[in-house]
């Protein structure tokens, strides 16, 4: 349990650094952004963002996940802040209502969602334009590569053949039938998720050049192909497209 925890704590630290960043980039100057965290749960993300002093309010369909959110802000001192409301993505627009926050942060709910295409639409309705979204998503390749690694191949080959599984290919193509230009894209966990506790252990500096080496290796399309999850940052409404690989 220690050992998986040091892990998802490189690749988390990795993933919430890389989305402070890119959400100062949507205003040079600081101003606090209306941020919606979509199936946000007990307020992980929320926490981290309100942190930095944007307003975030948290979608949850889970009572019992809104109630800790509640919890877990008042801890952090950040009432007025954070706040939570019921709903999910078919709900999104009635919730937050059209053109009224700057980012939609949506990680892991395209997984669970019955239709990742119509989840996006409505993201896309609630961002003003310009506005900002982070997604990520669980990856097929990775998923394919641990379960063979583990033994199970034939969930290694349910995983291959499942048409709801996502790679960064498919993920950019939803984003693009939704009305949203790609800026970034960056593997999670590639390495971080694969080094054992003893290796970060035994070396000094280990854990440092993990954190580094993630990093590094993050835009590399061939480690992002087989990083357990994909982050994409993604903007609607923009003149200039970016290129991404």
């Amino acid at each position: 349990m220690v050992e998986a925890r040091r892990r998802r704590s490189v690749s988390a630290t990795f993933l919430l650094d890389l989305l402070a960043g890119q959400l100062r980039g949507l205003d040079p100057a600081g101003a606090p952004l209306d941020v919606v965290d979509l199936g946000g749960g007990t307020g992980g993300v929320a926490t981290a963002l309100a942190g930095h002093g944007h307003r975030v309010t948290v979608i949850d369909p889970s009572p019992d996940a809104l109630a800790s959110l509640e919890r877990r802000t008042a801890e952090a001192g950040l009432e007025g802040r954070i706040v939570g409301r019921q709903g999910d993505a078919a709900d999104l627009v009635d919730v937050v209502g059209e053109r009224s926050v700057d980012v939609v942060v949506c990680h892991r709910v395209l997984e669970v969602v019955e239709s990742p295409a119509e989840a996006l639409t409505a993201v896309a309705a609630v961002l003003r334009p310009g506005g900002a979204l982070s997604l990520l998503a669980s990856q097929r390749r990775a998923a394919v590569l641990g379960h063979a690694l583990a033994g199970h191949l034939g969930l290694a080959r349910r995983a291959w053949a499942d048409p709801r599984r996502f790679d960064h290919e498919g993920l950019v193509d939803l984003l693009a039938g939704a009305g949203f230009d790609v800026q970034a894209s960056h593997g999670i966990g590639a390495l971080a998720d694969h080094v054992a506790e003893q290796v970060l252990e035994a070396e000094p500096g280990a854990l440092a050049d993990l954190t580094a080496l993630e990093a590094e290796v993050s835009t590399d399309p061939a480690f992002r192909a087989l990083a357990p999850q994909v982050h994409l940052f993604a903007r609607v409404g923009l003149t200039t497209p970016a290129a991404v690989d």
